[in-house]
């Protein structure tokens, strides 16, 4: 199944002077663990709160005057939104990570997927195969 299928497209996004303290309003208010970082309708970067307490807490920097550019990882991996599953969680294993923006073929942000949205579906895939099994299986 492509992951324009199933990546959320209710992606939190923000731009590179947004202070980290929006940011991690941002991320509190939408629970999320993460804000992609665009330029227009493209993705430049990415903040994690792991990224927060690391980059900012970690090395007392002053939350209100940090920007999203000093702490983000730039030139975030991404995903075509017509890949697939395992394509995804290759590219997660590849590079240590664990959200992946989903983009059109113009490079344009059109959701996210994450390593728990896959594990949910994966749990799902699972519950189903399950039911066929239990469904098929004699009495004992």
């Amino acid at each position: 199944m492509p992951l324009e299928n199933l990546a959320r497209t209710d992606v939190v996004t923000a731009q590179e002077d947004e202070s980290v303290q929006e940011l991690a309003t941002r991320m509190d208010d939408s629970h999320v663990g993460s804000v992609v970082i665009t330029d227009g309708d493209e993705p430049t970067g990415i903040v994690t709160d792991r990224d927060l307490a690391t980059r900012v807490l970690g090395e007392g920097m002053d939350p209100a005057e940090t920007t999203a550019a000093d702490v983000m990882s730039d030139d975030p991996t991404t995903v075509d939104e017509t890949a697939g599953f395992y394509e995804a969680t290759e590219l997660m294993s590849e590079h240590g990570i664990r959200r992946l923006p989903v983009c059109n073929d113009s490079n344009e942000l059109v959701g996210i997927i994450t390593s728990d949205d896959l594990n949910e579906l994966l749990a799902d895939e699972h519950m189903q195969l399950s039911d066929v099994i239990r469904a098929q299986r004699p009495e004992y």
